[in-house]
C-alpha cells in the first residue's frame, strides 16, 4: 500500500498534511492542476468558465474543474469580507438575471416582470469613492476606489443594514436614491444623502456603483451561457475580487494563492 506524504508532531504524533487548512483540503487535484487554475482565473479580467478550464487543463470530467473554481472564489469572497469601504460610498441595488436552481426542470409558471421577478436576483452594490483631483469632460466628479457587491434574500431596509454594517465604516458617508429601503440607514452610517433621482439620470448621480452593475453583466454574460441564483455571490467575488486589484498586475496570482491557503474550506 503506497504511503501518504504527512507531517507529524513530535510531541503529540498528530500527522497533517499539506493540504490541511487550505482552500485545497479534501481535493484529490494535484497542487499543479490548482495552480494553474489560480494563473489561468487571475491572468486575464475577464472571467473563465469551467469547460473553459476543462479544456485548458486537460480534465475528462468536468464537475471536479468546476468544484475547484467554486472553491477558490469563495476564497476570493472570505478575503473581500475581512475589509470595509469608507469614506463616501455610493449605494444602489442591482438585478441580475439567473437560473432558480430550485424549480429548475419543473414545469414554468406564469413569471413575474420587472422588480420582484423571479428571473432577477437584487444585488446590494456599494462603490468607495473620492473626489477626482483631474476631472475630464463627461468622466465622472469621483474616482472609484473599492467595490462591494452582496446577493440580497430580500430588499428590506432591516436586509440592507445588516449587509451594510459588515461592510461599512461607521463614519462613512453614504449617497443613494430615495427608495424607501434606505431610508433607516443612517442607523449604521454617520451620514446619509439620499436624492430623487429619475431612472435616466441614475447613471449620472451614481456613476460608480452603475459602471460596476453593467460591467459584471456584461462579464457573465460573456462567459457563461446562465448562473444559478445559488452561486452568483460566487461569481461576483471572483469579479469583485479582480476589480479591487486591478493595478497588482502579475502580483494578482501570488495575492490570490496566499488567499487560498489562508482559506479553510471547513470553517
Amino acid at each position: 500500500m503506497k504511503s501518504i506524504e504527512q507531517f507529524q508532531c513530535k510531541e503529540r504524533r498528530t500527522r497533517t498534511t499539506l493540504r490541511k487548512g487550505t482552500v485545497m483540503e479534501d481535493s484529490n487535484l494535484p497542487f499543479q492542476t490548482w495552480f494553474i487554475a489560480i494563473h489561468l482565473m487571475t491572468s486575464v479580467k475577464k472571467p473563465i468558465s469551467a469547460k473553459e478550464m476543462q479544456r485548458q487543463l486537460g480534465y475528462k470530467r468536468y464537475e471536479p474543474i468546476w468544484y475547484m473554481m467554486q472553491k477558490i472564489r469563495t476564497a476570493m469572497g472570505s478575503r473581500d469580507e475581512s475589509s470595509t469601504l469608507s469614506g463616501m460610498v455610493e449605494i444602489d441595488e442591482g438585478f441580475f438575471t439567473t437560473v432558480d436552481s430550485e424549480n429548475r426542470g419543473k414545469r414554468k409558471q406564469k413569471l413575474k416582470r420587472g422588480r420582484g421577478s423571479q428571473k432577477q436576483t437584487p444585488v446590494l452594490v456599494m462603490a468607495e469613492t473620492k473626489t477626482s483631483k483631474s476631472r475630464k469632460k463627461g468622466c465622472p466628479a469621483y474616482s472609484c476606489k473599492n467595490f462591494k457587491l452582496t446577493v440580497m434574500e430580500d430588499q428590506t431596509g432591516e436586509t440592507i443594514n445588516d449587509i451594510s454594517l459588515k461592510s461599512l465604516d461607521p463614519n462613512t458617508r453614504a449617497m443613494t436614491d430615495n427608495a424607501r429601503a434606505f431610508s433607516k440607514l443612517d442607523q449604521v452610517v454617520r451620514t446619509h444623502k439620499a436624492k430623487t433621482i429619475k431612472p435616466k439620470d441614475a447613471g449620472k448621480e451614481l456613476p460608480w456603483v452603475h459602471i460596476a452593475i453593467s460591467n459584471a453583466k456584461r462579464c457573465m454574460l460573456s462567459a457563461y451561457h446562465h448562473v444559478d441564483d445559488k452561486y452568483l455571490q460566487n461569481y461576483l467575488n471572483e469579479y469583485t475580487y479582480k476589480l479591487n486589484r486591478r493595478y497588482f498586475g502579475d502580483k494578482l496570482f501570488e495575492r490570490l494563492l496566499i488567499a487560498c491557503i489562508s482559506f479553510s474550506w471547513f470553517i
